[in-house]
């Protein structure tokens, strides 16, 4: 936490320095769990702004954290906050990255929907992924060995699940890492005993969303803190945004343009 007090103090005695970049063309690089609706706010923005080149990419919200580092993108899209070993390498670079929270996810555990649990607590999530629950039966389900999938360790959903879920303690290694929610999906969706999580903006039909300790994740409990694996997402610029990054972070959070369509993606906005 001392390189995040550092970051902070250092942006506002720099008077939150303009960022650099080309007029016209912008690069967003990042988290998957963020791509639904920025693919909608990039979409929407150059229907408005038909000057504006943007280029969007996933990747993880590490690699998009990196690519801000090195000067390679104008946005990272990231699904969790720096870590301190980011921030410490940002301030070597002297790069002060400004965090821009623009929506709200819950991170959801998904089963197959022919699967009868319907409900896990934290402290039995927990043990299955550390691999100490291995059969659905021992949570009321079939006799079946649990199919665990989880996200790959480059993921800010993973580092999230890492953090309120396994209390730091280590995925088992038997568990199988994707590396996108889609891939979650995919995997969760065609095997009957497979269990994973996704972010609220990737559940559709083909999954079946759990409640954890009984309160099911949604719009309302996640504003509400209530959905006990809830966060917020982030945009990083480098430095204070200026020219076209301030007007595509302005656009964003907008509530009748860039929060509007982030709810229409199936996100939480922020109010």
């Amino acid at each position: 936490m001392k390189w995040t007090a550092m970051l902070f103090a250092l942006i506002f005695m720099a008077g939150l320095g303009p960022a650099s970049g080309v007029a016209g063309t912008l690069r967003i690089d990042g988290s998957t769990t963020v791509l639904p609706f920025a693919q909608k706010l990039v979409e929407a923005f150059m229907e408005k702004h038909p000057e504006m080149n943007i280029s969007l990419s996933g990747g993880g919200s590490g690699n998009g954290i990196k690519a801000l580092i090195d000067g390679t993108t104008n946005i990272a899209n990231s699904s969790r906050f720096l870590k301190d070993e980011e921030v410490k390498l940002a301030l070597e670079r002297g790069v002060y990255p400004v965090p821009f929270a623009v929506a709200y996810d819950c991170i959801v555990p998904v089963a197959h929907p022919a699967n009868p649990v319907t409900d896990l607590t934290m402290a039995r999530l927990k043990a299955i992924y550390m691999g100490e629950i291995k059969n659905w039966k021992e949570i009321g389900g079939v006799d079946k060995e649990i199919i665990v999938v989880s996200r790959d360790t480059s993921s800010g959903t993973y580092e999230v699940w890492d953090e309120k879920v396994m209390r730091k303690e280590r995925v088992f290694a038997g568990a199988l890492l994707q590396a996108s929610n889609g891939a979650v999906t995919q995997a969760v969706s065609r095997n009957k005993y497979a269990l994973g999580y996704l972010g609220i903006g990737y559940l559709d039909k083909s999954v079946k969303a759990l409640t954890v300790n009984g309160v099911p994740g949604n719009e309302e409990t996640a504003l509400s803190g209530q959905f006990p694996i809830s966060r917020a997402l982030f945009m990083f610029t480098k430095g204070w945004p200026t020219g076209d990054t301030l007007t595509f972070i302005n656009y964003v959070l907008n509530p009748t343009k860039g929060q509007k369509l982030i709810r229409e993606a199936g996100f939480v906005p922020l109010h």
